[in-house]
């Protein structure tokens, strides 16, 4: 089974967030950076779980400069086998999921695995995305997933509890949260990830997306503290006073 596990790097939840440039870009300055955790602890290590059970390959593949390459090498210290980045600084999903579909085309994968969304820009949409591109079944927030006989059944995250289906190869799918168990690197992942190969492919298209300017979420307005005792004063101040979210 051949497995391609798309990962990206986020700030870690921590970080401060600020910007540079008149606010026209992301300020790195200590900040940070991590393995986005739905592409780690969900996609790639179920993806990792797969080859162990059925045989195969994990190939990861990120859109991002060299700034990537300690997160690139951390998955490849987790179990992936190889590595591709595509060396460009991404501006949007449109462009992100273009580059990825380009790249997979024609390279024969039988399951393209992502996390749900970043934790920096919480889109969920490239998945989505790469899978139209390239023409094949999508799943998303798939929470479970296994593979009989070029069958892959999954169970999914709907409105109301979960659905269960069934996809033929190839697929594409985001995992969310349950889809496995996050591992950690060992040493001897960490010392085989240096020699492990990361191919870095120029982009093969560019972006359409000018930023104009990023600005923070406002800040909270002051708490309102309601006795227990006085329900009635909670009902008045949320039909008079509550704004709508």
């Amino acid at each position: 089974m051949k497995i391609l596990v798309c990962i990206s790097q986020a700030p870690d939840t921590t970080s401060r967030i600020a910007f540079t440039d008149g606010d026209k870009a992301f300020d790195a300055s200590g900040v940070q950076y991590i393995v986005n955790p739905y592409d780690e602890w969900y996609a790639l290590v179920r993806a990792i779980e797969l080859k162990e059970k059925h045989g195969g390959s994990v190939t990861t593949l990120t859109v991002g400069e060299a700034v990537c390459d300690p997160i690139i090498r951390k998955a490849l210290a987790i179990g992936a086998d190889d590595a591709i980045r595509i060396n460009v600084e991404p501006t949007d999903p449109m462009q992100v999921a273009q580059l990825i579909a380009n790249e997979a085309q024609g390279q024969s994968y039988d399951l393209i695995l992502c996390g749900k969304e970043t934790i920096d820009h919480n889109g969920s949409v490239v998945p989505a995305m790469i899978a139209e591109m390239m023409d094949l079944p999508f799943v998303a927030l798939a929470t479970t997933l296994e593979i009989d006989d070029g069958l892959a059944k999954l169970t999914r995250e709907s409105a109301g509890g979960e659905e269960n289906v069934e996809v033929s190869l190839p697929l594409v799918a985001s995992a969310a949260k349950g889809m496995a168990e996050q591992r950690i690197p060992n040493m001897r992942g960490i010392m085989s990830a240096r020699s492990k190969p990361l191919n870095v492919v120029e982009a093969s298209s560019e972006t359409s997306t000018d930023v104009d300017k990023f600005t923070l979420p406002p800040e909270k307005g002051a708490c309102k503290m309601i006795d227990a005792d006085r329900p009635e004063e909670l009902i008045r101040l949320l039909r008079e006073e509550a704004k709508a979210i």
